[in-house]
């Protein structure tokens, strides 16, 4: 099986405070395909509480690394984005995740790239921004703080879908039928016709168009043979009403 290019993208947290928000994030980076957390200086937790909150992740907690320093942490990066909502004083150019994900994807070919985060107080110090070769914001309102688990999920799913690595399928519906065929198609459209001339519907319309146009209609719902039996029923279910009531009979 191919790699994906996702492998080679780590998320790395900076002094993170609450062991929720490293849960969390953990639980994101499942979500989205990424596997490698980098944290530095983080709070006292246990690998049993981690799982806890964000469950069925036991394998990327396993492989949760510790570093001292920043430049530990991203030593073998070729490219980080550093996400912050503040502005800062130096003029630095900021682009947005989804500009961030395209960036940090095409490095991939040559090794790993990172996402950094900071503290949920302060998040990251300027001299963390100084290592981060983007500065990345996530649009918001002018109410610009985000939880940092938060942060990092909108950001990992920017990556995963500029990754076009959406892995996880729907699975079909449990009574899936067959396409309606040509033949059942004409059945349908013959008894439609039928039931709508029995209820005088082509009185004061054109026929023909509107046939027609009942027919671009079905088309385009491309319906199965289960839902084109279904129409079929309906309009023989016309019928037969019309006739009891002929006959007298309750409808």
């Amino acid at each position: 099986m191919n790699e994906s290019i996702l492998a080679r993208v780590c998320v790395v947290l900076y002094e993170p405070q609450d062991p929720v928000n490293i849960a969390a994030t953990v639980r994101a980076m499942k979500n989205m395909g990424v596997s490698d957390l980098r944290l530095i200086r983080p709070c006292e937790y246990t690998e049993y509480r981690l799982a806890g909150i964000a469950h069925a992740t036991e394998d990327l907690i396993a492989r949760i690394r510790h570093f001292e320093t920043l430049d530990d942490a991203i030593a073998d990066c070729v490219r980080v984005a550093g996400f912050t909502a503040r502005r800062r004083a130096a003029k630095r150019t900021i682009v947005d995740a989804r500009e961030a994900s395209a960036e940090l994807l095409r490095f991939t070919e040559d090794g790993p790239v990172a996402l950094l985060f900071g503290r949920e107080d302060h998040g990251l110090p300027n001299e963390a921004l100084d290592r981060a070769h983007l500065i990345v914001t996530i649009t918001t309102t002018d109410h610009s703080s985000l939880n940092l688990a938060q942060a990092a999920l909108l950001a990992l799913y920017e990556l995963h879908l500029c990754a076009a690595d959406a892995t996880r399928t729907l699975a079909p519906p449990r009574r899936d039928a067959p396409p309606a065929t040509a033949s059942d198609y004409e059945h349908v459209f013959a008894d439609t016709e039928q039931a709508l001339e029995a209820i005088q519907f082509f009185k004061t319309r054109h026929h023909e168009h509107i046939m027609r146009s009942y027919r671009s209609l079905v088309y385009r719902a491309a319906p199965d043979i289960r839902e084109a039996a279904l129409l079929r029923a309906m309009a023989i279910e016309v019928l037969r009403t019309i006739d009891r009531i002929k006959r007298g009979y309750p409808a």
